[in-house]
């Protein structure tokens, strides 16, 4: 069948503001509860309950007064189902199949949801990071096996085109390059062999079904999402259509979306974090959603203008993570209402007491706390809004999912020693959205326990009112002399200075001890301070001795992903080169 049965759209049925309120919704079988079968019919669903109502605006600028070539593009719910089939219909007439891959080289844009949610329709869409280098997106096209590249024609900050046409050379499984034409009119032609224009497909095809008559079921795998930095070798992480459903009703029912619901999603759309909890389970309740410009929130006219955006928007949602939250306040209100704001939210990095606190100081608003990965399509755990807690709680595990944290061993990694209620070690998940494991099998040896929980890599507690404390990640640990030493103890001290405004710890190698701690910083925009005050002043803060770091460095900025996570790696070698210099 290509339309799926209409059902109504997610919704919340109850606000759930403890473990209780979780197991309330689990005495309803879950095939009851998500009767829904794929993304699509999510798509399908949303129409009908929505129609004309909006579902995405894209900026083209985040200019306050745009001019008449510069002004927003609204797609309705309707609308966006109608680009759906035409790019699913259009892969389809190309000869693509439910186990053909499409991968996407573009920015944030209204065509990227129609990748995204097309491609799903017609087989597996693969985002791609666009400020990769060639050799490291061949090596991921190569391992999708993707026959088919959407892509951006034009060039702006990451050279998509030439990105784009050096894939075509380089990558001989691809048929197709499909060009997406910007809205400004600058693209490139598309002239040259294997080039296909878009929306000269996309024009040809019928607006209101499937012409392939596809019957999606939930195992099907829908998506390949890169994960594990942008070092090492491609690790592919599958997604079936079950797993990001559950994950879209899941964050419905915990995050309390609503129908009118405003978000402005400045997340990455080739990230998790952007996709799924910022576009798709957004989508499935009703959300309006608002793209910032192609740039999303690595353009700074975004983040100087967003309290005016979400006064113009009437924005209820706040969504970034701990980079962009920071620099928000160092943004004035200048009597922008934001009181259609509804609460903060924030993941992908951890959130500290200080930011935490001088965010509800200035805009009077709590940032809720939600902890996700792709490895588990999305989110984890979330912390509802109502449900206060400190900076470092991540919330509620899910419902119909299990959460536990296991003893390290002596390796680090995670034994099968079950730790009680508050004490720390490995976080470890069963749950329905799990992902379908790695692309390379090799990739999984490590991936699950011998049991079947996924083995997060991240360290945390669960607390008496089954909330998941996060404290870092099991790689991140500094290992001086066989002594597990914590970087965010350190990281935690240095965030108290008034002077500091980031802050994180790495290891730096040394021949007796394995690794010795060392801190690196950024300051306030005006604050004055030296490196030894610095190092003085975390010395007195952090109790046991072997944690106290070597040296506290001041750096300009912080090096960060491009979804604003710190890159420790960088910091390593920064480590490692200090090392050299000095000796």
């Amino acid at each position: 069948m290509s339309t799926p049965p209409i059902r109504p759209p997610f919704r919340q049925q109850f606000p759930v503001l403890c473990a209780d309120d979780v197991r309330r919704l689990e005495q309803t079988p879950l095939a009851q509860a998500v009767p829904v079968q794929s993304i699509y019919e999510i798509f399908v669903n949303s129409a009908a309950a929505f129609g004309d109502r909006p579902a995405l605006t894209f900026l083209r600028t985040a200019k306050l007064d745009p001019g008449p070539d510069e002004q927003p593009i609204t797609w309705s719910f309707a609308q966006l189902l109608a680009g759906i089939h035409r790019m699913a219909n259009a892969l389809h007439r190309l000869g693509f199949g439910p186990s053909d891959t499409v991968a996407v080289l573009m920015p944030g844009s209204l065509p990227y949801h129609l990748a995204l949610w097309g491609g799903s329709a017609a087989g597996i869409v693969q985002p791609l990071n666009p400020l990769l280098s060639v050799e490291k997106l061949c090596s991921l096209l190569k391992a999708s096996g993707a026959t088919v590249l959407i892509a951006w024609g034009a060039e702006d900050d990451s050279g998509y085109w030439t990105k784009a046409m050096a894939l075509r050379d380089q990558v001989p499984a691809l048929k197709n390059i499909l060009h997406v034409a910007p809205l400004e009119g600058t693209g490139v032609a598309p002239l040259l062999a294997g080039v296909l224009d878009l929306n000269t497909l996309m024009d040809a095809e019928p607006a209101d079904r499937l012409v392939s008559g596809r019957n999606i079921v939930a195992n099907d795998v829908c998506a390949y999402f890169h994960t594990g930095g942008t070092t090492g070798s491609p690790k592919l992480a599958r997604h079936t259509h079950g797993a990001q459903v559950f994950m879209a009703w899941s964050y419905v029912q915990l995050q309390g979306l609503l129908p009118g619901d405003v978000a402005i999603n400045g997340f990455p759309l080739f990230h998790v974090a952007g996709v799924l909890p910022g576009s798709l389970a957004a989508l499935s309740a009703g959300v309006h959603v608002v793209i910032p410009t192609t740039g999303l929130f690595r353009n700074r006219d975004v983040i100087r203008n967003y309290w005016k955006l979400v006064e113009k928007y009437r924005a209820t949602v706040l969504s970034g993570v701990s980079a962009v939250l920071t620099a928000l306040t160092e943004v004035p209100l200048n009597g922008a209402d934001i009181s259609s704001l509804r609460y903060a939210r924030t993941g992908a990095a951890p959130l500290t007491p200080e930011l935490a606190a001088r965010f509800t100081k200035l805009f009077g608003l709590h940032i809720y706390e939600t902890y996700g990965m792709t490895e588990m399509v999305g989110t984890s755990t979330v912390t509802p809004p109502g449900l206060k807690r400190e900076a470092g709680c991540v919330g509620l595990c899910q419902p119909y999912s299990q959460m536990r944290v296991v003893a390290l061993d002596e390796q680090g990694g995670a034994s099968d020693i079950v730790q009680p209620t508050g004490q720390s070690g490995i976080v470890q998940f069963k749950a329905p959205n799990v992902f379908a494991g790695y692309l390379n099998h090799d990739d999984n040896k490590h991936a699950f326990s011998h049991d079947g929980w996924l083995n997060t890599g991240d360290l945390g507690y669960i607390d008496e009112q089954e909330c998941l404390h996060l404290s870092g990640r099991a790689k991140d640990l500094i290992i001086r002399g066989g002594h597990n030493i914590d970087p965010r103890v350190i990281e935690e001290a240095l965030d108290t200075h008034p002077a500091v405004q980031t802050s994180a710890a790495v290891g730096a190698p040394d021949d007796y001890a394995g690794e010795l701690p060392v801190a690196y910083v950024t300051l306030v925009p005006g604050a004055q301070v030296t490196e030894a005050e610095l190092l003085d002043w975390v010395r007195e803060r952090v109790d046991e001795p072997p944690a106290r770091p070597r040296w506290v460095h001041i750096i300009p900025a912080m090096p960060l992903t491009n979804v604003g996570k710190i890159y420790k790696p960088e910091l390593r070698d920064l480590a490692k080169l200090t090392l050299l210099q000095t000796k």
